[in-house]
């Protein structure tokens, strides 16, 4: 066994060109499992030991029943705690109205279930004292003085504390008796069974009046929300994990089977110096498993730095530093070099079983094998002929190539989907389809004139060139057992020309309807053609919800609504669609001529910036693609060179003969055409039905559904350039060896034994 690192190294510097490819191969799958595993594993371990540590609340609700109805449904969990009284209020700082928050009236943070965690300052003990959720702006104003402009006699409160709930149970919390009047009361409940929320409302659903449960919360949509951010990550991260680790079994496969198809007279030649069968298997294990190693621990460090932006914003929400736990880095590092030694050992039990005499009687006869091709393809050119007929000579070889192609293919397949797909995603995130903008430049400061929307739609119904034009009033409200606040859009005029992208559903027809995100039934717990009910400056107004569309903004807690529902919005910006053929700036000129006051200017409608998440996703997926289709040109590369100095004498005999190095390369070209082609037209369906397993689940990790068009991305012709792309993958890696080839001396290829 001395001698075996010897010859374990002599094989990896000899063949330099196979162990990149084993190295390079290993780098990616070690690369994408880890960021996959990492985020699963690590985006959701600081909700889960803060929900553990702060007796989080599986079920949250809120009552419109009395103190002593709410109380009675306490039998319904194993622990609970409450009733809290609640309200639902706008805030006022320094003559600023901020978001309405839910406000709880709480003793004490502590309790059976969901106990807060006191960040900064103290408790709200007397009736003039508010303590405000991390989750929530108001933290900046920490000891100063604000109006609960909503409540009875809109108190004023000073802000004594910052405090975490890891199941957001609310916004803001005073003392018992700052709510006088309290709109409803909250309950909050500890699970026997925590996975069987449903069951659970429908218990607590039971003991109380019909229609007094005016909204809940489970745990489960907090923990979403909590590993949005990385969970949207984890699909496509996965798939190219298991790309990586299937092209890495194909490229030591392929790369041991051809050594020990290459090097059979070696072989025997190390079995006649004395060599046991066990000692050349593991030569050949070895040759493998040095550059793997290499390529695991490249594939460590970027794996670890590529995983730090992504979990950035998990680390802001719980104020702790997160990175990829050591365990996880020792089980990928294991599996990979497991996955390539199990391999390489296949590959290679052919060389231990190998007598010594038959190994050192083989020459480099190609055989008779593919002599039915040569004759098939006899008509064209030579050139061509010899090189299209090769891989009828090598199936397996071809197979392994045929194979490389595949999986690249299939990798730029579903990037460029994924790519365009998010290209779809950031339009109808981006949905405005108008063509100038009517409105304040900039936020609305205090102080400013706000526009006149009778002056606006005066001024666009006299001006010439406009088609339709529709209004936009937004304001924050509460929702019962909702955290934080919806942002409400209300539309005064038709606005479902916009460009709304919708999911399911229909747009609304009139007040009293609403259309809602995926994240705002997923927080309310309701589904389409639920009512729910929004607080709004100490009012309740019940909506019915009609359709569901695509929007993140806000994290999709957002309502789209008509404007007669809450009359006493005024229109802050219109939208404005021109008729074909007119002139946009000289449309502008002329709306900004007709405004009476400097309030509000119009100006052309422009896309939103690019979303960071997009961007990040992006420069992933290019990387990661990048990198695979580098490992299946390499894995050609290495399968092309190794046939081509298998037959480098019939080269030397073809040169002889006046073979021109131009047509050399084409001999060496032509014989990956079939294969390239072959795999194009394998890889492109297999890309195709990963882009529409992946995409879906990357929605549901964002917690949104997407629209139909982020699906139907693929145009015929966009597929046929993708099957050529596997031509091009092969070409890439035969080009190499062709020009190797074209350049050897015809003396010294005759030489060659």
């Amino acid at each position: 066994m001395s001698a075996l690192p010897s010859l374990v190294r002599a094989q990896v510097t000899r063949r330099r060109v196979q162990s990149g490819v084993i190295g390079l191969a290993a780098l990616l799958a070690v690369t994408a499992a880890l960021l996959g595993g990492s985020l699963l594993v690590v985006s959701s371990t600081p909700f889960e030991d803060a929900f553990a540590a702060q007796s989080g609340a599986h079920l949250s609700a809120s009552f419109t029943a009395t103190a002593q109805e709410v109380a009675a449904t306490a039998s319904t969990a194993s622990a609970s705690a409450g009733p809290f009284p609640t309200a639902s209020s706008a805030v006022r700082a320094d003559g600023i109205d901020l978001p309405p928050v839910t406000v709880v009236g709480r003793a004490d943070p502590q309790g059976p279930v969901d106990r807060l965690t006191l960040v900064e300052g103290e408790w709200a003990d007397g009736p003039g004292e508010l303590v405000v959720a991390t989750s929530f702006p108001m933290d900046r104003i920490f000891g100063r003085q604000v109006t609960l402009s909503d409540l009875p006699g809109a108190p004023v409160v000073k802000v004594v504390g910052v405090a975490r709930s890891v199941t957001r149970t609310a916004e803001a919390w005073v003392a018992p008796a700052t709510l006088t009047a309290p709109q409803g009361y909250q309950m909050l409940y500890r699970l026997a069974a925590p996975l069987e929320v449903d069951a659970a409302l429908a218990a607590v659903t039971a003991a109380v009046p019909e229609g007094a449960v005016a909204g809940s919360r489970s745990w489960l949509t907090a923990k979403q929300e909590a590993v949005r951010e990385s969970a949207l990550f984890v699909p496509f991260l996965v798939a190219f994990g298991v790309l990586g680790l299937v092209m890495s079994v194909l490229v030591v496969g392929n790369v041991v089977a051809g050594a020990v198809g290459s090097g059979v007279r070696r072989i025997g030649v190390l079995k006649a110096l004395g060599c046991t069968p066990r000692q050349v298997v593991w030569t050949y294990v070895g040759q493998a498993l040095v550059p793997a190693a290499a390529g695991v621990v490249l594939g460590v460090v970027a794996g670890n730095l590529l995983a730090i932006p992504v979990l950035g914003q998990t680390e802001e929400v719980y104020d702790a530093g997160l990175s990829v736990p050591v365990w996880i880095d020792v089980v990928v590092v294991a599996g990979v070099l497991v996955v390539v030694a199990v391999t390489a050992w296949v590959s290679a039990f052919r060389a231990g079983r190998l007598r010594t005499v038959d190994a050192l009687a083989v020459g480099r006869s190609g055989g008779v094998r593919g002599r039915f091709a040569s004759r098939w393809f006899a008509g064209l050119p030579l050139p061509l002929a010899l090189g299209l007929a090769r891989p009828f000579a090598r199936p397996a070889r071809a197979f392994g190539m045929t194979a490389a192609v595949v999986f690249g293919t299939a990798a730029v397949t579903f990037a460029v989907g994924l790519g365009v797909s998010l290209g779809v995603v950031q339009s109808a995130r981006d949905y405005d389809t108008s063509d100038v903008t009517v409105g304040a430049e900039g936020p609305m400061r205090p102080g400013r004139a706000e526009p006149d929307p009778g002056a606006v739609t005066a001024a666009l119904s006299a001006q010439p060139g406009t088609d339709r034009y529709f209004g936009l009033a937004r304001a924050e409200m509460t929702v019962p057992g909702m955290a934080g606040y919806s942002q409400v859009y209300a539309y005064s005029g038709d606005a479902s020309w916009g460009g709304h992208p919708m999911i399911a559903g229909s747009w609304y027809s009139g007040p009293g309807e609403a259309v809602v995100p995926t994240a705002f039934m997923t927080a309310t717990g309701s589904r389409i053609g639920d009512t729910v009910s929004l607080q709004y400056k100490g009012k309740s107004v019940s909506v019915r919800i009609v359709g569901e569309l695509f929007d993140t903004r806000h994290d999709g807690l957002a309502v789209y609504l008509d404007a007669g529902t809450f009359p006493e919005l005024r229109a802050e910006k219109f939208f404005v669609s021109v008729k074909p053929g007119t002139d946009v700036q000289a449309y502008v000129d002329g709306v900004n001529s007709a405004l009476t006051t400097s309030a509000v200017r119009a100006f052309p409608s422009g896309s939103g910036q690019l979303s960071d998440t997009i961007v990040v996703i992006g420069s992933l997926t290019a990387l990661l693609t990048l990198l695979l289709v580098t490992v299946s040109a390499l894995g050609v590369l290495n399968t092309v060179l190794l046939d081509t100095r298998d037959r480098v004498r019939d080269l030397g005999v073809q040169k002889a003969l006046g073979m021109t190095p131009r047509q050399t390369v084409a001999v060496v070209v032509s014989s990956v055409g079939v294969v390239g082609l072959v795999g194009g037209a394998l890889g492109v369906p297999l890309g195709t039905a990963l882009h529409d397993r992946i995409l879906p689940a990357m929605g549901r990790g964002a917690g949104t559904n997407l629209p139909a068009a982020a699906f139907t991305v693929y145009s015929p012709w966009l597929l046929a350039g993708l099957v050529v792309g596997g031509v091009v993958i092969a070409v890439l890696g035969a080009l190499p060896p062709a020009g190797w080839a074209a350049r050897t001396r015809t003396a010294t290829a005759l030489r060659t034994e």
